[in-house]
């Protein structure tokens, strides 16, 4: 190093785990190898799945051959695609009129959740100034990245209780009441959380709308998987909407994906949507003009192709009737993984309780799996999850989920 001559202040930093490992899976030639380690949806023969709705639209939209299809849209994003974007996460069934509901909310389109997520951080570290933001331990490990780069301090509340195997709900209303300070922000997953699948019940959302409305915190949402973890879309918004209804005199925010729920991983599909208290309905459009400031300076505006996928189909009754039913196709395979997981190590006795994978939620299952036996699963099975135990339940399949089982009694069993 000392002979390169460079006036840049470089030093390695660690690959990305999760990329890292599907590289790794990528190039193994072993016939039984599994990958639990990427969060996409796979079908039972481990293949892509074009949601059906999609390649409905996607034909549709050939035909009508529109000659705008590849033009610039607004710095904001196509705007009819925001407006449907945020109905379905907000979806206005609150008590206050549906037009003062929507005068809170300013909508910018990003690069999928990922650009939410970051566009979301960058917006309040330059015009809300919070002294910390507190992400769950564990979370997504790109939220620790974006709150990085945003140049925000991190701190973590506690969420998964190792002993049980269960969402710390104690733990993390005691952590915030006690250390938090007035503008911090607060990262919350809207469902299926990511890496856990452990998520608060109503009664628990609403006990934490609470703490951050008198502590005066900042909720941030981060929404990656609605109608994909459950099957529901309102299922899966319930505590957005439980905070932006009830908590009217609070401000929060939503990054909002549709690369799960519309199997757009590629298209980068995204939404921001920040929320004025009802107080500050006047400043929406400033709010929606800073954003823009950020986004040209960024990326100019939203990708095209994507989102006119999801304004196709959400424009219809009729394929949103058909995606409604491909949310259940997804989410009801995943459940049905879980089970055979379950019930597979139970058949075996592995030691050790399982209940947990049948519990958590979504397309992630924190298994328990020490870091050890993870990388026994990988040298030996050719298994491949991230050295937390997560697994993504969408890599099991009939055809593989009883070697999965095999080989995470045979290296629990070996270890003890």
């Amino acid at each position: 190093m000392s002979n390169i001559d460079t006036r840049l202040n470089v030093s390695p930093v660690p690959p990305d785990e999760i990329f890292a490992l599907n590289g790794a899976y990528a190039v193994d030639t072993h016939p039984q190898k599994v990958s639990l380690g990427v969060g996409v949806y796979r079908t039972d023969d481990g293949k892509p799945w074009p949601l059906p709705v999609v390649q409905k639209a996607e034909k549709a939209l050939v035909v009508e051959d529109d000659l705008f299809r590849h033009e610039y849209t607004a710095i904001e994003g196509d705007v009819p695609f925001l407006g449907i974007a945020r109905d379905l996460m907000f979806g206005f069934e609150g008590k206050q009129s549906e037009e003062d509901a929507k005068a809170r909310i300013g909508s910018v389109q990003t690069v999928a959740g990922t650009g939410a997520n970051h566009l979301g951080a960058l917006f309040l570290a330059y015009h809300m100034k919070p002294t910390n933001v507190w992400l769950s331990n564990p979370s997504w490990a790109n939220h620790q990245t974006i709150w990085e780069l945003a140049g925000v301090p991190r701190k973590t509340y506690p969420y998964y209780h190792a002993a049980t195997r269960s969402f710390d709900f104690e733990g993390m209303m005691s952590s915030l009441e006690s250390e938090a300070q007035e503008g911090d922000v607060v990262l919350l997953h809207a469902c299926a959380h990511n890496p856990t699948g452990l998520d608060p019940n109503k009664e628990q959302w609403v006990a934490i709308a609470d703490l951050c409305e008198r502590k005066k915190l900042f909720p941030f949402f981060d929404s990656a998987y609605q109608g994909f973890a459950s099957g529901s879309v309102e299922e899966d918004a319930w505590a957005v909407r439980y905070f932006f209804n009830n908590k009217p005199d609070m401000e929060m925010c939503v990054a909002q994906s549709f690369s799960k729920n519309f199997g757009l991983y590629g298209q980068r599909v995204g939404a921001f949507h920040y929320c004025n208290n009802r107080a500050s309905v006047s400043i929406r459009d400033v709010v929606v003009n800073n954003l823009c400031h950020l986004i040209r300076g960024e990326f100019s505006m939203g990708p095209r192709v994507g989102c006119t996928i999801v304004k196709k189909v959400l424009n219809s009754d009729e394929l949103t009737a058909d995606w409604h039913e491909d949310l259940k196709v997804m989410s009801s395979r995943i459940k049905a993984m879980r089970k055979a997981l379950y019930n597979e190590l139970v058949r075996l006795q592995t030691p050790g309780t399982w209940e947990h994978i049948i519990q958590q939620n979504g397309m992630f299952s924190y298994t328990g799996l020490t870091p050890k036996q993870v990388y026994a699963l990988k040298d030996k099975y050719h298994i491949y999850l991230l050295k937390s135990g997560r697994a993504s339940i969408s890599g099991l399949s009939q055809k593989n989920v009883a070697y999965v089982a095999q080989a995470i009694d045979d290296v629990i069993r070996n270890e003890s």
